[in-house]
């Protein structure tokens, strides 16, 4: 009997409580690489790099998309993941942001649906969720470059569009489907969207979808799949709980790990400015002058946050007649304007944007120089994602942090995560914190009741207190006496 996550019954391993290292170890037979909190449960593993695209089992007509979007030398991600999904079984891979994660599982799908279905059935051949609508986008347009030729189509269902064209686009039977899993889910009780004809699901960014939440609703899709269905999980990082998911819904997964020692981006520079928080914008134009970024992702904490610098920078810029250069995005903005923003971005339009999180998985903007962390990020892995959005594919990159006095811990925290210390940077001449004005001399009362300095000195004597003002109560005349009143008519 099927067990809940339709399965089989070869999954009875989640009915034990597994640690993640146990679960790594059970499942591909070889050593673990657990970090000092124990929470990676990657096997060492890493697949041995091939020296080109030929040497990994591609079809012709794959290996002529590849060659017309400009890939020539797989990277260790891509030579290591791709002969293994196609070799049709489950497959776990870690590798840090950057590292074209995004094409390692594009290109086993369109291998995939590019074949007669064995299997028949409604709906799409693949399905790829992905934590955010700009990723979603993103992905999409990576199928349709490496699928360019064929006649497989792809359809990105994420909300804040209007769900009527989405259900047009899905009932002329696209292959794959990329979606958020909850507007997957809003297709699903519609009846809009179908998997009987499933073969291959795969979980992009599967730790970022599990910190915003998403838990819930993956597992109600992947309970809705088919029992035979590959399943492809693909992370920057292996916490506990994705490890978890894969016990559950995924088939004895061949565990990759394609993380060096360092997490961050070697090609990055990496610095820091300890700043009054008052000064940070004064100190983010100094900076930005200095620099001259190519592009820069300035990053804040908050949607306020974000509208708030964008609105101080553009108000500065538009008076030298540059504020068409800059821009913002955060989850508040139309989805339409989102989209808008994305690519002129992409284009080079827009050269500085300021931005929450929602930008800070898997979008990748070749000419993006510099990163600034206007607010330090809450979490670690929010810095490491923030600073990979550059120095991607072995592109070299400048992250910037500003750090406020009472974040030390923060910063210390970011550095013990990616082993790495960040060096401290000056602008000279900017002053950093704000001058203090000096406290007057305390008054004391000498000897006769005279007063005088903490110094000792006479003080000067205190101006004579004006006279009180009379009350609003007196002036309008209450507390008098009562009135008489005139006898009612």
């Amino acid at each position: 009997m099927a067990l809940e996550s339709g399965r089989g019954p070869r999954d009875d391993r989640r009915n034990r409580d597994w640690s993640p290292e146990e679960w790594a170890a059970e499942s591909c037979g070889s050593p673990v690489v657990a970090r000092k909190d124990g929470t990676n449960p990657v096997a060492d593993a890493p697949a041995p790099v091939a020296g080109d695209f030929h040497k990994l089992g591609l079809a012709p007509a794959t290996l002529a998309a590849v060659e017309r979007a400009g890939y020539s030398v797989p990277t260790p991600v891509q030579a290591g993941f791709i002969p293994r999904a196609l070799a049709g079984g489950d497959v776990m891979g870690q590798a840090r942001t950057g590292t074209g994660k995004t094409a390692a599982f594009v290109l086993p799908i369109l291998e995939r649906v590019s074949q007669p279905s064995e299997r028949g059935g409604a709906g799409p051949r693949a399905l790829v969720l992905v934590p955010t609508r700009e990723l979603a986008v993103q992905v999409r347009d990576e199928f349709e470059k490496l699928a360019h030729g064929s006649r497989i189509h792809c359809v990105a269902v994420y909300g804040g569009k209007p769900i009527r064209g989405q259900i047009d686009k899905l009932a002329k039977r696209p292959a794959v489907v990329v979606g958020t899993p909850g507007r997957v889910l809003d297709h699903m009780s519609r009846g809009t969207i179908q998997f009987g004809g499933l073969e291959i699901v795969t979980l992009d960014e599967a730790d970022r979808m599990l910190d915003i939440g998403f838990r819930p609703d993956i597992e109600k899709i992947l309970r809705r799949c088919p029992d035979s269905r590959q399943t492809l999980l693909l992370s920057a990082t292996v916490p506990p709980a994705v490890a978890k998911l894969a016990t559950r819904y995924m088939r004895d997964p061949e565990i990759l790990d394609f993380s060096t020692g360092e997490i961050a981006v070697e090609t990055i520079e990496q610095f820091y400015f300890t700043v009054d928080p008052t000064r940070k914008f004064d100190l983010l134009e100094r900076l930005l002058e200095r620099e001259n970024p190519r592009q820069v992702i300035i990053f804040c904490r908050t949607k306020r946050g974000t509208d708030k610098v964008f609105e101080r920078l553009a108000r500065r810029r538009s008076r030298a007649g540059g504020a068409e250069d800059v821009a913002c995005i955060h989850g508040d903005l139309a989805q339409n304007v989102r989209d808008r923003v994305m690519k002129q971005f992409r284009e080079g339009q827009v050269r500085i944007l300021v931005a929450t999180d929602v930008v800070g998985r898997g979008i990748d903007v070749s000419t993006l120089s510099h990163i600034v962390n206007y607010d330090i990020p809450e979490f670690c892995d929010d810095y490491v994602h923030r600073v990979g959005r550059t120095g991607r594919m072995g592109r070299e990159g400048v992250a910037y942090t500003f750090v406020a006095p009472d974040e030390g811990q923060q910063l210390t925290r970011i550095e013990m995560r990616i082993e790495k210390l960040l060096k401290r940077d000056e602008i000279p001449g900017f002053e950093a914190f704000e001058r203090r004005a000096k406290a007057a001399p305390i008054q004391q009362t000498g000897p006769g009741g005279a007063f005088v300095t903490s110094t000792g000195e006479p003080a000067p004597e205190p101006p004579p207190a004006a006279p009180p003002k009379p009350s609003s109560a007196s002036l309008l005349g209450k507390g008098r006496g009562p009135k008489r009143h005139r006898r009612a008519l």
